[in-house]
């Protein structure tokens, strides 16, 4: 597969995958935070925040590594 076939794809995929990561996290958060102190909002979006950067990550590699 060529280098721009997998950057492609790889771009698809990150932005399909934000737009799902959002929208499950904000949906998360109206569940769960209404009533929580604001140490515990704190530690959700900080969490949150954070987690959704592992799949693409994971991803990165896979986008760079050359073609055999």
């Amino acid at each position: 597969m060529s280098p721009g076939v997998k950057k492609l794809i790889g771009t698809v995929l990150t932005v399909v995958w934000l737009v799902i990561y959002v929208v499950f996290a904000a949906g998360f958060a109206r569940l769960i935070l209404p009533h929580a102190t604001w140490y515990a909002a704190f530690a959700y979006y900080a969490i949150a925040g954070t987690l959704w950067i592992v799949p693409i990550g994971l991803m990165l590699p896979w986008m760079y590594r050359e073609s055999r």
